[in-house]
């Protein structure tokens, strides 16, 4: 038996809660959407998956994206909810198979995978232990795949308090808020302002600038929502397009999840992203900007 899941902060707690309920008897697979889109996932009986488009192929599966409505009963759980994490939790709680309690573990996921965060939270994540916790889990380089494991096993074994004071997570949370720092110049030199939506441009970059993904909506908070353009990485024929509505100014109507399902892509009300072909990404991004514009219900 084998869990299947996407590596950021709601995929590893996912991972948590199925760890502590189900006989485990392979390591994390961690995967992004697109390889299940794509039809490139390697899955397989047994598998449990969250976090992710279902796949047929897998025993029990956990969602909570609009783009990723069921069309029919599956073993496992959806609906849409702030987080995958808080599906799997309360699941496993009807079921008894969850021994400890993580309900704080579960607030505090909901807040960050719905990004119902304050500006403080926002420009001064230093504060907020699970929030700066969240933002060390890149999910960018397969190289950081024991990072994943470790935090699975931390957040199942201690708790923040004791997790902040690792060694690794600490190192790397003083990274983050050094890049955050410089993330704030890159946001200006490579954002335009298309009437009301931010585009951030990173494709001059081999591998685009990491940072607060929301800090965009601080800097610019006449705009309703953002979309961020840059290169796949090791794969040049391939563009990664990130949709999300801005935290701050609560105007935008547009359903990025269903929008981006037309795009092969998919995610929440507020939030997604999609891959496309490097030779007709700029009328894509084209009409994507259009839409955001329009700001009309899909």
């Amino acid at each position: 038996m084998r869990i299947v899941t996407r590596p950021d902060f709601d995929g590893i707690v996912c991972a948590v809660f199925i760890e502590e309920s189900e006989n485990i008897t392979e390591p994390v697979k961690w995967i992004e959407p697109g390889d299940v889109q794509q039809g490139t996932a390697d899955i397989k009986p047994g598998d449990i998956m969250a976090n992710l488009p279902y796949d047929k192929r897998c025993s029990v599966w956990f969602d909570h994206h609009v783009s990723n409505v069921p069309v029919s009963k599956v073993a496992g759980a959806f609906k849409i909810a702030p987080s995958a994490a808080g599906i799997v939790y309360e699941y496993y709680k009807i079921k008894g198979l969850l021994k400890k309690n993580f309900d704080e573990l579960v607030k505090e996921t909901d807040i960050i995978d719905a990004a119902k965060l304050t500006k403080d939270q926002v420009i001064n994540p230093q504060k907020f232990p699970y929030i700066l916790l969240s933002m060390t889990v890149k999910n960018k380089d397969e190289s950081d795949l024991p990072y994943w494991n470790k935090l699975v096993s931390l957040l199942r074994s201690k708790g923040i308090k004791d997790i902040m004071e690792d060694e690794e997570v600490k190192i790397r949370a003083e990274k983050v808020i050094k890049e955050d720092i410089a993330f704030e110049r890159y946001l200006r030199e490579h954002t335009k302002i298309h009437e009301n939506i931010s585009v951030t441009d990173f494709r001059s970059f081999d591998r685009a600038p990491s940072g607060n993904r929301f800090f965009t909506y601080h800097l610019f908070p006449e705009t309703i929502a953002s979309i961020t353009i840059r290169n796949k990485p090791d794969d040049e024929n391939k563009i990664l397009v990130s949709i999300g509505k801005s935290i701050f100014n609560n105007q935008s109507s547009v359903n990025i999840g269903k929008l981006l399902s037309e795009y092969h892509g998919g995610g929440h009300d507020g939030a997604g992203g999609c891959t496309l072909d490097v030779e007709t990404a700029d009328k894509d991004i084209k009409k994507l900007i259009s839409i955001m514009k329009e700001n009309k219900e899909i």
